[in-house]
């Protein structure tokens, strides 16, 4: 097992490498210039390029050949990408071009944030999903498995953006039950409470439920229309995985056995169905952390999505550098322990 994740955590260099690679030169190639958004459309030339100076946008992109004639080889290797390489292996991602903060002290603030809201979306899925899943594979055929095959089918073609607008208008505006949008209530002191940057476990450190209680209902909304889609993945897997289990032999004969149905479904069906529930749901909290930057914005969620968006239209290269390769790690890690789970969910699974 050591073994196994020491050459998985080795195999993740080239595969960050590769990802710091794409995020570098994708942004650069959208249209604009992050000095003419600062200085506006009638800045000089001149201005324009001291700023760029300044920002460390006027070196070369890879290799800097002009500064290799004057310093030698350190020169050659002085340039906008080896230097964000360089400084990234370091814990330093930069500091954003429009706000002149630190990247990795932003990452802190808002990581919390995103946290927080992908595992309300997880947990809405997983207590719905399974259930559903398993409740659909029992009724094969019958109106219960279609009813929920159509919800499950639902969940996936609706766009989350609408379907957060629609939430928001029924319950937030025309209803008045939940916020529609926010983190918390203005009012209230978020820096009294704040410990962690959990908002509902602060709350509750604190000593102050209604906190807590303020922070779970702004967290509802955005929560069901983040998990809509994974927890229609889990339905469709759950339901898969358990039709192919209840036709195994073993299960017959636990039947032929006598054993009550809940038994056989919850201890012999139930966990051999597991291992493919498992690996949709890693890869699906593993999506909802790397930021759903719709459901942030839509919901005005001060998480890394939405901080990640709009550093895109303000062309902030450290943000969205630093941004998306933080969460290329978390979500590689997260894979990472899904398939080191797979051994303890099945002990016919060895890792040599």
């Amino acid at each position: 097992m050591t073994r196994y994740i020491f050459r998985r955590l080795w195999s993740l260099i080239p595969v960050l490498f590769g990802i710091s690679l794409l995020v570098f030169i994708i942004p650069r190639m959208i249209p604009g210039d992050p000095a003419t958004l600062i200085l506006g459309q009638r800045a000089t030339p001149a201005a324009l390029a001291q700023l760029r100076e300044q920002l460390g946008l006027g070196k070369p992109w890879f290799l800097n050949f002009e500064a290799a004639g004057e310093r030698g080889i350190p020169g050659l290797f002085d340039s906008q990408y080896l230097n964000f390489v360089s400084n990234a292996l370091t814990g330093d991602l930069g500091r954003s071009i429009q706000r002149r903060t630190q990247v990795l002290q932003e990452l802190q603030n808002r990581f919390p944030a995103t946290f927080e809201l992908a595992i309300a979306g997880m947990l809405f899925a997983l207590l719905l999903g399974i259930p559903a899943g398993i409740l659909a594979a029992l009724n094969r055929g019958k109106w219960p498995d279609t009813a929920l095959m159509f919800v499950a089918l639902s969940g996936v073609s609706f766009p989350i953006f609408w379907l957060a607008l629609i939430l928001i208008y029924i319950f937030g505006v025309y209803l008045r039950w939940l916020p529609p949008s926010g983190r918390i209530d203005p009012q209230l002191d978020i820096n009294a409470v704040r410990i962690t940057g959990f908002y509902v476990l602060d709350g509750l450190l604190r000593g102050q439920p209604a906190f807590s209680w303020n922070a779970i209902k702004h967290l509802v909304l955005p929560a069901v229309a983040l998990g809509s889609i994974p927890l229609a993945i889990i339905v469709r897997m759950t339901r898969s995985s358990m039709l192919e289990t209840l036709s195994q032999d073993y299960i017959r004969t636990a039947k032929a056995k006598g054993l009550v149905r809940s038994v056989v479904v919850n201890k012999h069906a139930f966990r051999n169905a597991l291992l493919p529930v498992v690996t949709v749901i890693g890869l699906s909290f593993g999506g909802l952390l790397s930021g759903a930057i719709l459901t942030e914005t839509v919901f005005a969620w001060p998480g890394i999505g939405k901080w990640v968006y709009d550093a895109i239209a303000s062309r902030d290269y450290p943000i969205i550098q630093g941004g998306v390769l933080f969460v290329a790690f978390i979500f590689v890690i997260v894979n990472l322990l899904v398939d080191i789970s797979y051994a303890f969910i099945d002990p016919r699974i060895q890792y040599s």
